[in-house]
């Protein structure tokens, strides 16, 4: 009689539902308009709700990356890429809820999104061990006739407003964001449209590493929505349009102009597993030049 009581409980239990929830400032607000869309799989079956982001909520975003820019841009590189690196390793202990949310989202094979899940984590690690290397690439010493060293060297552009790849939920999105916050900069991310789901999961990653609140904010809901506001926005520094189309890219290329924003044109990307270059780390780097007085040594005046 217990036997058949305890199974009768089992069978009546019903499962607890994730809660997919915005990353604003290191929190995890729902949108401030209260919406919710549907995100279905790729044969149109319910997987869930998620936040509908406004644009105040893009507004909230900007504001807590701004915040966060002058300590994550002024950490060291050595340590930004420690910090890149404690994510790889969240997400590879989490590596089977991406495979599962990848899979439904792109519909694909379990092991298909094994791949893909597998080669996010390790363009993440990628772009980890890029963040004390790439100054001595796009640095150095330059020749001038005088007793003055002159040295170049990158600093990050700012505050960058992302839009993730439509058709690539996880690999693609890390592809896009990684580079912006290895470089020192601080991101607004606005997840896939039709697939939000990995981004906002990235999320949760990145809480409960050692990335500061507000280093990286996720937005879900309708790309043109959120990103009208950003491109437009005079605390928002630079733009990649990756996840739009043709038109929505015009509309915000304009918007953007007014502040003389730097935009990074939608690229066609093929395979996004492939490798992907230091491009997209330039893109969102300023060089800084300094000049300064060697001093004459010596009695010839000569100098280094």
């Amino acid at each position: 009689m217990s036997d058949k009581s305890d199974k009768t409980e089992q069978q009546q239990r019903l499962g607890v539902f994730k809660t997919y929830k915005l990353y604003v400032g290191g929190k995890f607000p729902r949108s401030e308009s209260g919406r919710v869309y549907e995100v279905t799989d790729a044969k149109g079956k319910w997987l869930a709700n998620a936040p509908q982001s406004s644009r105040k909520d893009a507004r909230d975003a900007v504001v807590a990356a701004r915040k966060a820019f002058g300590g994550w841009s002024g950490a060291t590189a050595y340590n930004r890429g420690q910090i890149l690196y404690r994510v790889a390793e969240m997400l590879e202990g989490r590596k089977g809820q991406f495979v599962h949310e990848v899979a439904d989202a792109e519909g694909l094979s379990k092991s298909r999104a094994a791949e893909q899940v597998e080669a996010t984590i390790d363009r993440w690690v990628w772009y980890a061990g890029w963040t004390d290397k790439i100054a001595q690439v796009l640095g150095g010493g330059n020749p001038v006739a005088g007793p003055y060293f002159n040295l170049s060297s990158p600093e990050p552009t700012g505050v960058v407003a992302v839009l993730a790849p439509q058709e690539s939920s996880f690999l693609g999105l890390v592809s896009v964001l990684a580079p912006v916050i290895a470089t020192g900069n601080t991101a607004i991310v606005i997840a896939s449209e039709r697939s939000p789901l990995p981004a906002l999961s990235l999320g949760e990653v990145l809480a409960t590493s050692d990335v500061p609140g507000g280093v990286v904010n996720v937005l879900s809901g309708r790309t043109a929505e959120i990103a009208a506001p950003l491109a437009a926005h005079q605390d928002v520094n630079a733009i990649d349009l990756a996840g739009a189309d043709d038109v929505l890219a015009k509309e915000l290329e304009i918007a953007a102009a007014d502040n003389l924003k730097r935009v990074l044109r939608p690229q066609p990307v093929d395979d996004w597993s492939a490798t992907p270059g230091i491009d997209r780390m330039t893109a969102f780097l300023e060089t800084k030049t300094v000049w300064h007085p060697t001093g004459s040594l010596g009695a010839s005046g000569s100098s280094y």
